[in-house]
């Protein structure tokens, strides 16, 4: 890698909540002031899951950890490192060898509880000693608490699952979001009036609860767009209950998706998933989902 000058934010992020914001943007001012990239640092897989063998489903892919961290707090590169070798390096070798000779970091932003290195065995303290005996720099966060709970990527994960999007949101600073390709479906949607952009939950990445969400839609040109959004089985015209998908109506919005990147941000979640006795009982309870996410950014817009 060149070297080019960098700061950089050294964690996992999942989900880039509001904890790893105070990180971000320590990394965005020392970047700044010292003329140099403002750079995160993450892994390719969760480390937990790593270390402990059990899955972890996450809040976000490596792709939109990256979106995010651009989009929300302006940094300019994201290195993406494969755990397994990272967790077989020296912690001192990590810092200087990786961080100061190979990627050229003159300073570095780490959360109170990261651990790096072989077991684990490089800490906060010992990376800002390390730090200093290299002549870096090195700014260690204390952990940000909200209404007082302590921000985790953890708790949101249960608050994603529960369907609790406004307070994930609060947590989050951002809506919680899932993107991807559109993908082919039934196109039942097109037949109701009710057209959908579907996409499939990326592998790893936890699925919201059940249900309806007034959402909003993010389309390939950046345009913003409301949508009613059902993740789930469809059970009133799906007998495959293995295939939850992630199906947004689009409101106001005729083009064409299929194959093109959008991203889903889930606001609120309107009604349980649940069968009807008929197609058209269906299509009515999406006319009134529908109502219900117009009357609910227009209250946000007043707000």
């Amino acid at each position: 890698m060149d070297q080019q000058r960098r700061v950089i934010a050294l964690g996992f992020f999942d989900g880039v909540h509001m904890g790893h914001g105070a990180l971000l943007r320590t990394v965005a001012e020392r970047a700044r002031t010292l003329d140099a990239l403002p750079c995160a640092f993450t892994f390719d897989r969760s480390p937990t899951a790593a270390l402990t063998g059990k899955a972890v489903p996450l809040l976000s892919g490596v792709e939109d950890r990256t979106a995010l961290m651009r989009a929300l707090y302006g940094v300019q590169e994201v290195i993406v490192a494969p755990f397994g070798r990272m967790r077989q390096m020296d912690w001192q070798d990590f810092v200087a060898q990786y961080l100061k000779k190979e990627l050229g970091a003159v300073h570095v932003v780490a959360g109170h509880d990261f651990h790096f290195g072989y077991r684990g065995q490089g800490d906060p303290r010992r990376l800002q000693e390390k730090c200093r005996e290299l002549g870096m720099g090195c700014d260690v966060i204390p952990k940000v608490e909200i209404d007082g709970t302590t921000v985790s990527s953890t708790y949101i994960r249960a608050l994603v699952e529960e369907g609790r999007m406004e307070r994930a949101r609060w947590f989050l600073g951002h809506p919680h979001t899932l993107s991807g390709p559109v993908v082919h479906g039934s196109e039942l949607g097109r037949t109701l009036g009710t057209p959908t952009a579907n996409l499939l939950v990326p592998a790893g990445v936890i699925a919201p609860r059940f249900g309806v969400y007034a959402s909003r839609v993010v389309l390939p040109d950046g345009g913003v767009k409301a949508a009613v959004t059902n993740v789930g089985f469809r059970p009133t015209v799906n007998n495959d209950q293995r295939a939850v998908t992630v199906e947004s109506w689009i409101l106001d919005y005729q083009g064409i998706l299929y194959g093109q990147l959008i991203r889903v941000e889930f606001y609120a979640h309107l009604r349980p998933e649940r069968k009807f006795p008929s197609v058209e009982a269906l299509r009515q309870a999406i006319l009134e989902n529908s109502r219900q996410t117009r009357d609910y950014f227009a209250r946000e817009q007043e707000g």
